[in-house]
């Protein structure tokens, strides 16, 4: 085999799931393909989520010697603090009437979040443009935060570029100048899934930082 193709296998190998016994888990952090009777999943293993999610279906069912795969959502590290999402919203607010970032890190050592302010390249009312900041051994994005400043909190198309490659939670807060609106969704190498509600110890907590 070539040994470009070798090398990208082996980072990302395929896995042909068995019927009769549960499929090794992976040994660290990484992705794989796992091959199923009912379809192709990419599974994600990261210290703080575990993620399994069905890329597609076979166009018609016939019978092959591998077992099924159920999509999962472990999340390893646990809840988000409420009030760290609370203390980004008074980041935000400080910032008005320009926008805000900031990542809500894990650390897989001491196994405690914090909120990294991002550092800001340019940033008005409409547009945010930050340097990724470095983060300490053992510790792992989880919620990358922006906000919207005055205006509504929803995912424009430029987050769904910036968004398309990362495994993460995206958080956006609008309307910063009272309660704020909230926009959250699950990143998952281009897959977005959007949430119908804010958790409710976020909503809580946002609640409380009207002045």
């Amino acid at each position: 085999m070539n040994p470009v193709d070798l090398t990208l296998q082996q980072s990302f190998p395929s896995v042909m799931v068995p019927r009769h016994e549960p499929v090794a888990a992976m040994s660290g952090p990484g992705e794989r393909l796992l091959i199923a009777a009912n379809g192709v999943f990419l599974e994600i293993n990261r210290p703080w989520v575990r993620l399994v999610r069905r890329l597609g279906a076979f166009d018609w069912r016939t019978p092959v010697p591998y077992g099924d795969v159920v999509e999962q959502t472990e999340l390893l590290c646990g809840p988000v603090p409420a009030g760290l999402v609370a203390e980004f919203a008074r980041m935000a607010r400080v910032a008005l009437p320009n926008e805000a970032g900031g990542w809500i890190v894990w650390d897989a050592i001491t196994r405690l979040f914090r909120l990294v302010a991002l550092p800001s390249l340019s940033h008005g009312p409409s547009h945010l443009l930050y340097e990724r900041p470095e983060l300490r051994d053992g510790e792992w994005l989880v919620v990358d935060c922006h906000s919207h400043a005055h205006e509504k909190a929803y995912f424009s198309g430029k987050d769904d570029k910036d968004d398309q490659h990362d495994v993460k939670f995206a958080l956006v807060l609008g309307h910063c100048h009272r309660t704020p609106s909230v926009a959250l969704r699950l990143c998952v190498k281009g897959l977005f899934e959007v949430a119908q509600e804010t958790p409710e110890k976020w909503s809580l907590a946002l609640a409380g930082e009207v002045a």
